[in-house]
């Protein structure tokens, strides 16, 4: 099938060259020339794993194609992925400039029948608001645009950042909303031709009217959101009451009607999912007079756990961090990314710099991405980014430090060498925000350690 995606971001380029891996002709439309460029020169614009691999074997098969040319990408799909940003508006609604502009060229310059599927994150009730976009600019077209018919599909997207083409290649479900229309069956038709691949073993897709499914993916990421918030405020009272998080999780995650995923403790959720679907979700409902109380503690029980560390580490060497020297470990905000939206190294970094200390970070691939970021974070306080010094290797990092924190939990994190990071640090003191290590074994290696929700401190 020839199939338009509109947006090479991170949801785009993935869905693009997944669907050109499985022998379709996809065509991939952004006005960002320069990404463009990059895409045309063999670069990839984010981290994610394989996915470079497959757009260079599907750019070379003639099956990937990449250009800023609107009518030619227009003309080129029968089925048109919009998959544009929605970045958060000063109100924590969704802003759908770009997708409604995506909309809008569409309407412009298509000449027969489309399917237009809604990929981007977007509120319920946005299929009208881009078919409303769409007929705006065929009416406007008149008399030249008349028996032109279209539908809009919503076909929401479950890619975890870091494992997003195995998520696209073996989908747990594929959520496709239609309305009941006879343009709406004749896209229903087209989307399961395009989806028949992923269902030969067992039936994945779930059929749905239009609003159900964009409620769907913010109905999904809030329940996950929800259960790390959950089990983040459970571990500041483990602490307190001397219980151990982890094994409650153990305990909890047995019962099949609750299960282990998402239940992990630590300094708090980030990325360009969680945070922004919440706001989202809570706006609409305000939009329509009603509050979601559970969402809004989620949310603020997140923002006070990116402060747990700090907190942490002040009740250790005190507020006045003057002349401290900390190593921290990671900065993306889950590993296998480059990602620094909402990253809980963020706040922790500023605050470490607020009180005086300086720090000596490492990430396995976010470092080019965390010295853009941390620079306009900290541009406000002169000499504050310079405090901040960026090593090559997790072991330069733990040089003379005063302690080890941990924010990431990278893998190469997970089994370091102990008598190593014993003789490079200054004092050997863990503080670990993703409970990567068992305080027992940590205080057995003569550690002094510091987890979340782990309250008998390992003896150093």
């Amino acid at each position: 099938m020839k199939i338009t995606i509109i947006g090479t971001g991170y949801v785009g380029l993935v869905t693009g060259a997944c669907l050109a891996e499985l022998g379709n002709d996809v065509f991939c439309l952004d006005l960002d020339q320069a990404k463009i460029a990059m895409l045309n020169g063999g670069g990839i614009p984010i981290h994610e794993p394989g996915l470079a691999e497959i757009v260079s074997r599907n750019r070379a098969a003639g099956r990937l194609h990449f250009s800023t040319d609107i009518a030619a990408s227009v003309a080129h799909g029968q089925v048109q992925f919009i998959a544009v940003g929605t970045p958060p508006d000063e109100d924590g609604s969704a802003d759908l400039q770009y997708v409604l502009a995506a909309a809008r060229n569409i309407g412009k310059y298509m000449t027969g029948f489309k399917v237009i599927v809604d990929k981007s994150t977007v509120p319920v009730g946005t299929a009208d608001r881009v078919s409303a976009a769409i007929q705006e600019e065929l009416d406007a077209r008149k008399p030249g645009s008349d028996g032109i018919e279209f539908s809009v599909v919503s076909n929401p997207e479950f890619l975890k950042e870091g494992a997003a083409v195995e998520d696209f290649m073996r989908p747990d479900r594929i959520v496709i909303g239609c309305d009941e229309s006879a343009a709406g069956q004749q896209a229903q038709a087209l989307m399961k031709q395009l989806y028949l691949p992923f269902n030969r073993n067992h039936e994945r897709t779930f059929w749905m009217d239009v609003r159900s499914a964009e409620f769907t993916k913010y109905a999904a990421n809030a329940m996950l959101a929800t259960r790390i918030s959950f089990m983040n405020e459970l571990a500041n009272l483990a602490d307190k009451v001397g219980a151990d998080i982890e094994a409650v999780r153990h305990g909890i995650g047995s019962d099949p009607r609750i299960g282990y995923s998402f239940l992990y403790a630590g300094c708090g959720y980030g990325g360009s999912c969680f945070p922004k679907d919440v706001q989202a979700l809570e706006r609409t409902a305000r939009s329509y007079g009603q509050e979601l109380h559970i969402l809004r503690a989620v949310e603020q029980v997140n923002n006070n756990q990116k402060h747990v560390l700090g907190q942490k580490i002040s009740e250790r060497f005190g507020a006045d961090l003057s002349g401290k020297h900390f190593a921290l470990w990671g900065l993306a905000f889950k590993p296998n990314t480059d990602d620094m939206r909402e990253a809980s190294s963020r706040v922790l970094l500023g605050e470490l710099i607020a009180r005086g200390a300086t720090v000596a970070v490492h990430d396995p691939v976010a470092m080019t991405e965390a010295k853009r970021v941390l620079a306009l974070d900290l541009a406000a306080t002169a000499g504050a980014f310079e405090r901040i010094r960026f090593c090559d290797n997790q072991t330069d990092a733990l040089q003379d430090a005063d302690a080890l924190v941990i924010v990431t939990e990278w893998k190469t994190f997970r089994s370091p060498d102990f008598e190593q990071m014993k003789t490079l640090l200054k004092t050997p003191i863990v503080f670990d925000g993703r409970n990567l290590y068992e305080p027992e074994v940590m205080g057995d290696q003569g550690f002094e350690y510091y987890g979340i929700g782990r309250s008998v401190l390992a003896r150093g």
